[in-house]
This record gives C-alpha cells, structure tokens and sequence, in this order.
C-alpha cells in the first residue's frame, strides 16, 4: 500500500516556516507532489528532507520565486522525467514524473487564468496540449496517477457558489468541459470515487475567512488511470493542514 499526497504549498519556504515538516512526519506519505514551491533547491536545506527518509526531486521554474514541481519519495523511482517537453511549459517547472514498476506518479501544476485574459489563453492552450501529452504517455506509461493543482472546479458541487463564480477563471463553462473529456479520456477522479458529498473543498482565498467560512474550491486533484481502480483503496482530503491556501489531498493505493 502506497499513501500518495498532493499539496500546492504556495511557497515551500513559507509551508516549511509554518510547521510544514512536522506536519509531513507525522501523516508519513510514501510519495508528496508538491506545486508552488516558489524555490529552487539551492535555496532550501535538503537534509531537513532526507532526515525524514525522502529522496527528493525538484522542477523548478527558471523565474525565481514562481511556480515550479517537486517529488518526494521515500523509495527511489525507476526513473524521473522532468517536464512535458514543451519548452513554454517547462520553462515554468509545470510536470514532474517518477516511475514506479508499471506505475507512474505525476505532479502537476496547470496554469491559472485569474490574471486576465492573455494566461486565460495561455491556459487554454495548456489543457490542449497537455491532453495531447498525456494520450501519448499513455501509449508508453498506461497506468498513470496524475496529482495536483488543475485550477479548476469540475461541477457545480466543487465550488462554494457556482452561480457567482459562472464567468470565474477555473469555473468557464469550456475549463468545465475540458475536465470532464479528459476524465472520459480514461481517468477516476479519485476523491469523487469515494466521496460524493458537497463542501469538499482544497482552496480558499485569503479573503474574507473564506477557509473559516468553508466557502471553497475544489482544484486540487489526484486522477488515477482507470486500469488502477482495484488498487485504490481511499481518496480524502486533509482541510486542518494549514501551511497554504490550499490543503493537500492524499490516496491510499496498491502498486
């Protein structure tokens, strides 16, 4: 059994200020994805991770302070792949692999629109390729576990207020529809599979108490290839870990 977290930290040297470590000891996963970082490794004291037993694995982005992937694994992979291989896309540190066996393990950090309508198109362009991407890695990887921060709410369930948010990057009705053809493309929404329940919830602004409040987003994601549905075993998300605007969402599953 493999426990495997995902966590947009907003910045690993501000989770880590925030108790971030004692944290990851004490849940103990086998594999984190992190997003955000916002560091490169230089910058950070890597003994403090392999104390706690992981080989690490970072894709940061080439801007300082921005972005960029990370993998953490208490066993070391067969193999890491860094970036998709689109050069706009890794210039930002956007995708990390590491193979394990016949399976593999994805984080992902997919661009928001938020700032206005050239990342909105910057976007768009991404969910395109990033779909053509992953078709094609399937060809050679078929059982894929593809964890982090989408930036978008599938259904009208995963968001506080859908109605408000209709026009919001991350809820655009073609965002929507570009979630539901790449799950139909051959993926398990993982929470979902378990968890049917509304207020469900991985981002908060920081506006407002709106985590106080529970007025959500659910962007956060672990897919798992449909050729891995008897080996998960349960998808939950962990809302009292509060090192970001996010919360992590952690899977238990056989490879």
């Amino acid at each position: 059994m493999q426990k495997i977290i995902t966590y947009n930290v907003n910045g690993i040297r501000s989770a880590m200020n925030k108790g971030w470590l004692d944290w990851l000891l004490a849940v103990n996963p086998d594999v984190v994805c992190l997003q955000e970082i916002k560091a490169h490794p230089e910058q950070l004291d890597l003994t403090l991770f392999e104390a706690l037993g992981y080989k690490h694995y970072w894709f940061p982005a080439e801007k300082k302070g921005y972005s960029g992937t990370a993998i953490l694994s208490k066993r070391v992979p067969d193999n890491v792949e860094y970036g998709c291989g689109i050069k706009e896309y890794d210039f930002e540190g956007r995708v990390i692999r590491a193979d394990y066996g016949d399976v593999s393990v994805m984080s992902v950090y997919m661009p928001s629109g938020t700032t206005g309508d050239v990342r909105q198109g910057f976007k768009y362009k991404w969910l395109d390729d990033f779909q053509k991407y992953i078709d094609d890695l399937k060809q050679r990887r078929p059982n894929l576990i593809i964890a982090g921060d989408y930036n978008i709410c599938h259904k009208a369930i995963d968001i506080h207020n859908p109605v408000s948010n209709a026009n919001s990057s991350g809820f655009l009705p073609q965002e929507r529809a570009w979630m539901g053809k790449f799950i139909d493309s051959g993926f398990i929404d993982s929470f979902r599979h378990f968890n049917k329940e509304p207020h469900n919830y991985t981002w908060w602004s920081f506006r407002a108490g709106s985590r106080d409040r529970n007025l959500g987003w659910r962007i956060d994601y672990i897919m798992a290839s449909q050729s891995l549905e008897s080996r998960l075993r349960r998808a939950v998300q962990l809302p009292d870990a509060k090192h970001s605007d996010h919360c992590p969402v952690l899977i238990e599953v056989d490879y």
